[in-house]
């Protein structure tokens, strides 16, 4: 490594070499950039929410839609598609000029929805090849698109890796869907961290700056992330932001304890000695638009987002938990059969039957519980939207992270249809 400073004034400390290969352009830009150094809090960023599905699920993750006042990683009041991007980037480009860099951070995760992300960028590079793009993955698909994330000119990458060790990954990571496989505790996280590392790696070799995101659980990894700093520095990571959790409502971390702004500091300025540690982080929401400090995000909201009743050039499929297609009456563990409903401008029309296995049937028949849910989301895998009177928490996430939305209540069913709709558009 190279010898070289970064100007951090108030916003970053430790170690802060630059790679012996950082060109001076990269090294330019990363000073424009103001995640990557604080001297570039006079910069702008957008991020475009075009990835709404997510490949594992944290226990402190709650991806919110239309939650205006909320700020915080998956949040977003819309989805975009990759040409309703690069549209919605010309139109703040014209009103915020000292817009730098665009990032793509969700709601879910960005190479869980390669397509849409590699789309996205092509289109915001042929408006403005001198953007800086930045991208921010869990990092459990790296080692797969990471000759593709190089080959885009991607230079800076955010990978959010909490731990080095896969029985603290346990107690964090409820699930992790690897190429359609369900693996959950320590397998998952082994998993997760040996993608993680292995992509990290890989990238830093290959002229990229990989800044890793730590999510600090009081009780959990708090006394482990000093091991993990010293393990990404090994790897060549350029710098650490280490970011207090924040506790989010419908979590398995919902009711954690808070970490004092004094106690995160104290463990950054530890981990400063090692390398190079972010202080400035705004835990932007995946729409985030503007100066970090300044986000501008509702001044431009509802522009290209995309609400279902927009959506004309296709009819949107819906599958209803109903005893006798009058009511939305059952739980979403007892359905065998899912009444499916076509929603479009010309209004509702019922569509067929589709069979399925019983979600769980009662404890000796819920060992089986991960096939069966792969099963369900298979069968229910052109639908926008499952609509029942209840559906526990886990298969409302699998479905969620699978682009599929859950709404519950007891209703008629064309009442219900249109109410969940109205409530998810806002």
């Amino acid at each position: 490594m190279a010898m070289g400073n970064v100007g951090c004034s108030g916003g970053c400390s430790g170690k802060t070499d630059y790679p012996e290969w950082a060109s001076e352009e990269l090294k330019k830009k990363t000073e424009e950039h103001p995640c990557y150094t604080a001297d570039g809090h006079k910069n702008a960023r957008m991020h475009i929410p075009v990835a709404p599905k997510c490949n594992i699920q944290c226990n402190y993750c709650n991806r919110l839609y239309d939650c205006v006042n909320e700020s915080r990683p998956g949040v977003t009041s819309g989805i975009l598609t990759p040409e309703a991007a690069a549209k919605k980037y010309s139109i703040v480009k014209e009103k915020i000029e000292n817009l730098k860099v665009v990032g793509i951070a969700g709601p879910g995760d960005a190479l869980a929805n390669f397509e849409e992300t590699k789309k996205s960028i092509e289109l915001i590079k042929e408006k403005d090849p001198d953007v800086i793009i930045c991208l921010s993955t869990n990092g459990l698909m790296l080692p797969d698109y990471a000759e593709e994330i190089i080959a885009l000119g991607i230079n800076h990458v955010t990978v959010t890796l909490n731990s080095i060790d896969p029985k603290i990954g346990a107690k964090i990571y409820e699930f992790v869907n690897y190429k359609g496989k369900i693996l959950r505790g320590e397998e998952g996280a082994r998993v997760l961290q040996e993608n993680q590392l292995k992509g990290i790696e890989y990238l830093t070799k290959n002229g990229v700056l990989c800044k890793i995101n730590i999510v600090l659980v009081k009780g959990v990894n708090d006394h482990h992330i000093p091991e993990v700093v010293k393990k990404v520095r090994e790897l060549g990571a350029f710098m650490t932001n280490i970011m207090p959790l924040i506790p989010a409502a419908g979590t398995v971390f919902e009711n954690m304890p808070l970490v004092s702004k004094k106690e995160l500091n104290e463990l950054r300025n530890k981990c400063s000695i090692t390398m190079k540690q972010m202080y400035h982080c705004q835990q932007c929401r995946a729409d985030a638009i503007g100066q970090l400090t300044q986000d501008r995000s509702l001044e431009f909201r509802g522009t290209g987002e995309e609400k279902f009743e927009e959506k004309e050039e296709r009819d949107l499929l819906v599958a209803v938990a109903s005893k006798d297609r009058k009511l939305i009456d059952q739980h979403f563990g007892q359905v065998d059969r899912f009444h499916i409903y076509k929603y479009s401008k010309d209004g509702i029309e019922f569509m067929e039957e589709r069979e399925i296995e019983k979600y769980c049937t009662g404890i000796e028949s819920c060992d089986d519980k991960d096939s069966k849910i792969e099963k369900v989301i298979k069968t229910l895998g052109d639908c926008k939207m499952v609509l029942s009177v209840r559906i526990g928490y886990g298969p409302k996430q699998m479905l969620r992270s699978n682009n599929i939305y859950t709404y519950e209540l007891y209703d008629t069913i064309e009442d219900g249809i249109n109410t969940a709709f109205k409530k998810i558009n806002g």
